[in-house]
């Protein structure tokens, strides 16, 4: 098949059964993999900043948590180009483009680690670097909105991100390993330190997936005609209402997870310097995992129900946070925070469940009555839309991956402790609740007064 497809009816049955699934599923495949590779480059920051003082690197606890901070912020803000990049480009070229993109901050790590001389400038320029990484997740999850069904929408994002998402467990999980001390860093080689610790080990090991990536990508994916659009038909959705509220929301559910993955590790490592057990990958990984358990919720009960619930039980494992820190407890920490990773997942599919269904049936509803050209058209255009939304939601949300860590380092600069960040954290939990309420379950509640944007199927 030709790497453009000019025609794509995905909604259609007979041509999903025949010819739409099985060059979705490639694509999603392909997809999953590029994005795991792109978070893993964005969050290698979260474990390397962690090592630094072990080899020589005299920076501040305000600085090492800034090192882990800055490629959250650069990730959101490329995630706004990126969103753009799959119209105007295909999206298969811009994964292969991205993909080779993410050679920058793994060889400059490769090569900065090894010099502890290095001015923190130049490290933070070498950790905003990463942030290439985090772009990835928008152009990837506007492309695969294009190439399934609505109905089908909910379960292919969550496969698609949950399947990126784990690229944070997998950072947080191998290089600790492939760092040393141990046979196994050795093999790879170069500068260590006095403690046999090979930190360039941290960039160079995913040279060669970064590689395959961009290799298959280029092989095995497509570019879709129906996908292209202008800016301005892609700046149409940023006047609509819907857009915003799921921003808010999304910051909750995935700028939690994103920014709890980047802070974790240094976080435990402040608050209980004698535990030497790596859990910290454990959270991304249910984390990760939770997420297609949210889009089938969601699919199945409805994204505002599931996201509503989701965010009390944000809230309370805030507070038990909270408290097992006051009480020193490691393994309460690690018990709530794995709670908290969970529901980061389950939020994260049920609030993007939501955006497809919101715009095809306000598209729809405008078409309605003017015929079965118009009402084509609105699908079009609900889908160009929605592809657009999960692109900015998703660079907005990516904020919390900057301002969580840089809220815990303020914090624990400020007090000596992460307790005022959390407590923020809580009330910020608070108004996504209220905010889902009053926009999509409120059925009666001034209503006459204040119009509910609330949808049985929402």
């Amino acid at each position: 098949m030709s790497t453009l497809i000019t025609e794509w009816n995905p909604d259609d049955e007979v041509f999903w059964e025949k010819t739409g699934k099985r060059v979705a599923r490639r694509n999603l495949i392909w997809s999953i993999i590029a994005e795991n590779i792109g978070f893993s480059v964005w969050m290698l920051w979260s474990v390397t900043a962690t090592r630094l003082p072990k080899v020589g690197f005299d920076y501040t606890m305000d600085q090492l948590f800034l090192l882990v901070a800055i490629p959250g912020l650069v990730g959101a803000l490329m995630r706004f180009p990126y969103t753009f990049a799959v119209p105007r480009f295909g999206g298969r070229n811009w994964t292969v483009v991205s993909a080779l993109l993410l050679l920058i901050p793994t060889i400059s790590l490769a090569v900065l680690v090894t010099r502890p001389e290095t001015p923190f400038w130049l490290m933070a320029l070498a950790a905003a670097s990463a942030g290439l990484g985090g772009g990835n997740f928008a152009s990837s999850m506007a492309n695969i909105s294009f190439f399934y069904p609505d109905k089908k929408k909910g379960l292919a994002l969550g496969l698609n991100a949950a399947g990126g998402n784990i690229g944070v467990s997998n950072v947080q999980f191998l290089v600790p390993i492939l760092i040393g001390p141990g046979a196994v860093a050795a093999a790879i080689g170069g500068y260590h330190t006095e403690a046999g610790i090979y930190l360039q080990n941290a960039g160079l090991m995913w040279i060669p997936l970064i590689l395959l990536s961009a290799t298959g990508a280029y092989f095995f994916m497509n570019n879709l005609a129906s996908a292209r659009s202008n800016f301005k038909d892609q700046m149409a959705a940023t006047k609509n209402k819907h857009t915003w509220i799921i921003a808010w929301l999304y910051i909750g559910t995935f700028g939690s997870f994103i920014g709890y993955s980047a802070a974790l590790p240094l976080l435990l490592k402040m608050e209980f310097p004698a535990v030497t057990l790596e859990l910290s990958f454990m959270g991304a990984l249910v984390g990760s995992v939770a997420r297609p358990l949210g889009g089938y919720l969601a699919d199945k009960m409805g994204g505002a129900r599931i996201t509503f619930w989701n965010f009390a039980a944000m809230g309370l494992a805030t507070l038990g946070i909270i408290h097992f820190l006051d009480e020193k407890s490691y393994a309460g920490v690690v018990a709530m925070f794995m709670v908290m990773f969970i529901t980061t997942g389950v939020g994260n599919g049920s609030t993007f469940r939501m955006v497809p269904i919101l715009f095809r049936r306000d598209h729809l509803r405008a078409a309605h009555g003017k015929g079965e050209a118009a009402r084509e058209e609105a699908l079009i255009t609900a889908r160009r839309h929605s592809a657009a939304v999960l692109g900015l939601t998703s660079a907005i949300g990516a904020l919390g991956g900057f301002f969580i860590p840089r809220s815990f380092g303020a914090s624990i600069k400020a007090t000596g402790g992460a307790t005022t960040a959390l407590v923020y954290f809580f009330l910020f939990y608070v108004t996504c609740m209220g905010l889902t309420w009053w926009c999509y379950m409120r059925t009666r509640f001034l209503v006459n007064r204040v119009p509910s944007l609330a949808e049985a199927d929402a």
